[in-house]
């Protein structure tokens, strides 16, 4: 929660990687807040007792949302989803905008490994945002099992990572500013 918190105002994808990963962690605990209690809350430094109430009730809120949404053994929360329905958004009107040519040329440098991404998901068919969301969680999660990541595959997320870095940049921005918003507009 506290997490969460400080990262939807910092950085949005990586506040979607977070909550995509607080998600799984319900899963691993099989949604039993005790079990939760136990390996995640009990164990978060510096918390006092109201933080950790707060705490607890952030996670049983997820539990429940994750059992009326029918999550329980995989997908995502609607407000995960909404999260990046978002970031689809922004990432088409950027393309779409010749101001943004910055976000243009990193989206192609991306493509190729998309492509490639994408053509590896087999019956998923995810968009080429949630492709880049789905390889950066599974580096993500290759690094927590401290699993060895080939130099190629290094080199080709970086592109990807890139990709996503403006994207959430872009986002913050737009939320501070219009960045659509035409100067003779005014």
């Amino acid at each position: 929660m506290f997490i969460a918190s400080q990262k939807r105002k910092t950085n949005i994808a990586e506040y979607l990687l977070y909550m995509w990963q607080v998600e799984d962690i319900i899963r691993a605990n099989d949604l039993d807040i005790a079990k939760i209690r136990g390996t995640i809350i009990d164990t978060y430094p510096g918390l006092d007792a109201p933080q950790r109430k707060q705490l607890e009730e952030w996670y049983e809120s997820f539990i429940d949302m994750m059992r009326r949404e029918e999550v329980v053994s995989g997908g995502h929360l609607q407000i995960n989803n909404n999260t990046l329905e978002m970031l689809r958004e922004l990432h088409t009107a950027l393309l779409g905008d010749e101001r943004f040519t910055d976000y243009s040329r990193a989206y192609y440098e991306a493509l190729p490994i998309i492509v490639e991404l994408r053509a590896r998901q087999g019956d998923t068919k995810h968009d080429e945002i949630e492709t880049c969301f789905d390889a950066l969680y599974g580096i993500l999660l290759m690094r927590l099992q401290h699993k060895t990541i080939s130099a190629a595959t290094s080199e080709a997320m970086a592109k990807v990572t890139r990709l996503i870095a403006l994207l959430a940049s872009y986002f913050h921005r737009n939320e501070v500013e219009d960045i659509f918003r035409r100067d003779n507009e005014l």
